[in-house]
């Protein structure tokens, strides 16, 4: 990224054109301090032109400021907050992308994580607040398929439920929580969509907040800095330090390309099916495609690995594969489902020692590269099999 680089190019979130959902034209600019990666709130701030450089300039002190509060506060409080200032929704707004390169510029990944889970909190006290109509607004605009409960569900059984969520995204989002109660089979479901309160849907929210942060935290600019920006870095890398000295994470590096010896039993099952031309559900090639994403593989090689399906349809396997990759849609990256949901879709046919002791198969592939990135040992990649 250039130093004349837009900042908002870091934050860059557009809504879903999935199924004519558009964000109502109701939600203010308090709404967009309050959520600023709604698609509204991103193209304010794209009219700006705001650059990492001109966060020099004196007249942009009081947002700098209110950026560099948002990230002090999230590595000075237990557990991670960021607290909801609306007296100036302006700063509060604009400081938001200006925090996110502030923590990029750490090169931290304890600050990123925290940072992000200290905002995607800030985020769920505020939608718990909110009435149903404009949560279901802000959802939308991950492209979720979310829909008010009408009146006329009078179902005495939906009568407590303010929400409903159609299954596909209720799972990549509830596989990370491990209460009985977000078991899918312990959902109300009708036609394919999961009632909810405002609260629980708040708390899927977070989980999507949290990982679009982490997202926007991944990009480099620590050699575009301003020296008065690099000082602020500076600074809050003593504050992790003084309070988080033996606090470590992990940052073991996997492999640039997917390595099919690391992959689970699971996975495993799917590629070899796909690779022969089999047929797999759509809760399999999802599974597959999310996997394969997230370790390394590109796109490209994806589409080909489908190439010899029976019903293999270039445009739309190209559509679906950029889709969870994050290059189509709500441009957030999906995750392979956690290991419940996979027994669930009857896509596991069976662990092995590594599998008793995990909880997801993203999981499972990082133990196993470590067992086998000995200098000694030669791993065989998917672009080699």
């Amino acid at each position: 990224m250039r130093g004349s680089s837009p900042i908002i190019w870091l934050l860059e979130l557009r809504l879903s054109r999935r199924r004519g959902l558009e964000v109502n034209a109701s939600l203010t600019k308090g709404d967009w301090a309050k959520y600023p990666f709604l698609p509204a709130a991103t193209r304010y701030i794209r009219t700006l032109d705001l650059k990492i450089d001109s966060l020099a300039n004196p007249a942009l002190k009081p947002i700098l400021d209110r950026a560099e509060s948002r990230v002090r506060e999230a590595l000075l409080t237990d557990p991670p907050q960021v607290s909801y200032l609306p007296y100036d929704d302006e700063v509060e707004l604009v400081s938001f992308p200006v925090a996110v390169v502030i923590v990029a510029a750490t090169a931290d990944e304890f600050i990123k994580k925290r940072y992000a889970l200290a905002e995607a909190k800030r985020v769920y006290d505020l939608l718990r607040q909110e009435d149903k109509f404009k949560l279901c607004e802000v959802a939308r605009a991950f492209g979720w398929r979310m829909n008010v409960v009408s009146e006329g569900e009078d179902l005495e059984a939906l009568k407590n439920y303010d929400l409903k969520l159609h299954f596909v995204d209720y799972l990549k989002n509830a596989q990370a929580f491990h209460e009985a109660g977000w078991k899918l089979v312990n959902r109300t479901i009708l036609g394919g969509m999961v009632y909810l309160t405002i609260q629980e849907s708040a708390r899927l929210l977070q989980e999507e907040v949290r990982r679009h942060v982490e997202a926007k935290l991944k990009t480099d600019v620590r050699s575009v800095l301003p020296p008065n920006i690099a000082q602020l870095v500076e600074n809050l890398r003593r504050i992790r330090e003084s309070r988080f000295r033996n606090v470590k994470v992990d940052t073991f590096k996997i492999p640039k390309e997917s390595v099919v010896e690391a992959y689970p039993p699971c996975i495993r099952r799917l590629y070899e099916i796909a690779a022969s031309g089999g047929h797999l559900s759509h809760a399999g090639r999802f599974a597959l495609t999310s996997f394969l994403l997230n370790t390394g593989m590109q796109p490209d090689k994806i589409v080909d690995l489908f190439r010899s399906s029976p019903d293999f349809n270039e445009r739309m396997t190209r559509y679906q594969v950029e889709h969870i990759a994050g290059l189509r849609g709500s441009r957030t990256r999906y995750t392979p489902y956690a290991c419940n949901t996979l027994k669930t879709h009857g896509l596991c046919p069976g662990g092995d020692d590594i599998c008793q002791n995990v909880r997801h198969p993203l999981t499972y592939y990082w133990r196993k590269i470590r067992r086998r990135m000995a200098p000694e040992k030669t791993v065989v990649t998917a672009e080699q099999s």
